[in-house]
């Protein structure tokens, strides 16, 4: 970063914008006391800081929530809420009681009933992202920043946690917020920053730029269409899932080729637990399922990859990379069979390096070389990575969880060209996203899920967000017909 000055005033919401590698982390690790700074002052009241930690930054008043989350996944709700500061429950001994009670009172806060009791691994994503934010809420901070805070929740939620940001902001409480979600940042924002290659490219007003003044700041160049979806004509059939209850019962789900189906619902609703049971990564729960027409049974993922059926995770770190290994490894594990000789004993590096460097080409991977490991890269590069695995392993059926989550606009629209291209070339394409103008506009129809169950299927053209948030909360009424 070089020359990077602004300012956050007690009860404010100050917007932080830029793709990724703008140096908005580093900016974040810097003022959170994680990474010190190489020249430059930190203000608080008008008196220089220097700040030792991240304890040292919580203890000055100053609170930070992450874009990767930062819980321990075998503690409670409750141990993790108040990791470190477990003497609110007792001095000598914690008081698991006492401890309980003071986590439900901070959950109640932010409109969750969880129970403190459960352990972290138990909650999906969103969830997590929540208990993130209950913990910086609860240790009273001044000045809390916050990086993605709404990357993964529905937009029931956004509006819970927007409300008590205005709520912070009333007890004069200033926020620096960070998110890639540009259509939200003018609900919730009162001064906006853009940062592009280290350096901030302009400060000012959040009204002083339209969104599409606010991409051009970001990218360096003007970009029209910010879901640039191209229609392609439906082929054969590829994928019939029946609801377990039979015919008659729930919507039957399709997908042929060239679609892109969105699966919407809340927090929640069973998209993410019913795409694995589909790929088989749990067992199903009695849905029939047929590619191609043909009943297949789908055990295992290494089933599913036989079946052309590949799966872009929403957690892609610890789900969909092998972290600690390079580039060129992560694009072949699904194909390792392939560029085998001697039965598997012996790799083929050539062709290895050859299918590496066809998907990094293709895909327009930022990398130095396929031999970078992949921890070290932005997360638009790792989505792609993650994509370049079921591709190299000739996927027809690809199912996108959250694709865009914590991702720059740049790199979302690289994936919404690329799931265009993939459509043109005669595949079909799942995609699940708790960004519901992302779901409306990339997607050809769009089923609804409540309870575990598909519930409702429109055409996106006949679909809003009022109708999916209808159907999606089980609200009778005119706006879900």
């Amino acid at each position: 970063m070089r020359d990077v000055s602004f300012t956050v005033r007690p009860g404010e919401v100050h917007v932080l914008v830029g793709e990724n590698g703008a140096g908005k982390s580093t900016l974040l690790k810097i003022l959170s006391g994680a990474q010190r700074p190489d020249s430059g002052a930190i203000l608080l009241d008008g008196r220089e800081l220097s700040l030792k930690g991240p304890k040292d930054a919580t203890d000055r008043g100053i609170s930070t929530i992450y874009q990767e989350l930062s819980l321990v996944p075998w503690l409670s709700i409750a141990h993790n809420l108040f990791l470190g500061r477990e003497n609110v429950a007792g001095r000598f001994f914690v008081s698991r009681r006492r401890l309980h009670r003071l986590a439900g009172e901070v959950l109640e806060k932010i409109g969750e009933t969880l129970d403190p009791g459960l352990p972290v691994v138990a909650l999906g994503m969103a969830q997590q992202q929540l208990v993130e934010i209950a913990r910086a809420l609860s240790e009273n901070a001044r000045f809390i920043l916050m990086d993605e805070p709404t990357a993964s929740l529905t937009e029931r939620e956004i509006e819970i946690l927007f409300q008590k940001i205005r709520t912070l902001k009333k007890e004069g409480v200033g926020i620096l917020y960070i998110s890639h979600r540009l259509e939200e940042i003018r609900r919730i924002g009162d001064r906006l920053t853009v940062m592009r290659d280290g350096a901030v490219v302009f400060s000012g007003g959040i009204d002083d730029l339209s969104l599409p003044e606010i991409i051009a700041k970001m990218v360096g160049r003007p970009i029209a269409n910010h879901y640039p979806k191209r229609t392609v004509p439906a082929g054969e059939e590829l994928l019939e899932v029946e609801p377990r209850g039979g015919p008659g019962g729930d919507p039957r789900f399709f997908l042929r080729e060239g679609e892109v189906v969105g699966l919407a619902g809340l927090v929640g609703s069973g998209r993410t637990e019913w795409v694995r049971r589909l790929f088989g990564a749990d067992p199903t729960f009695g849905e029939k399922i047929r590619i191609r027409g043909e009943a297949v049974q789908v055990r295992c993922p290494h089933t599913a990859r036989g079946l052309g059926i590949g799966m872009v995770p929403e957690n892609r770190k610890d789900h969909g990379l092998i972290l600690g290994r390079n580039i060129r490894e992560n694009i072949t594990v699904t194909i390792l069979e392939k560029i085998s000789r001697f039965g598997g004993r012996l790799i083929d590096r050539k062709a290895r390096a050859k299918t590496s460097a066809e998907y990094v080409r293709n895909l327009a991977i930022r990398c130095p070389s396929d031999l970078t490991d992949v921890a070290t890269l932005s997360g638009g590069n790792q989505q792609k990575i993650v994509l370049s695995k079921w591709l190299a392993a000739q996927g027809r059926i690809i199912i996108l969880d959250e694709p865009t989550r914590g991702i720059d606009v740049g790199a979302k629209l690289e994936m919404y060209n690329l799931m265009n291209d993939l459509c043109s070339r005669g595949l079909g394409i799942i995609l699940i996203s708790s960004d519901l103008p992302e779901l409306l506009s990339m997607s050809d129809r769009i089923y609804v899920m409540r309870q575990g169950a598909l519930v409702k299927e429109m055409p996106s053209a006949d679909a809003t967000q009022e109708k999916i948030m209808h159907h999606a909360s089980g609200v009778k009424g005119s706006e879900a017909q």
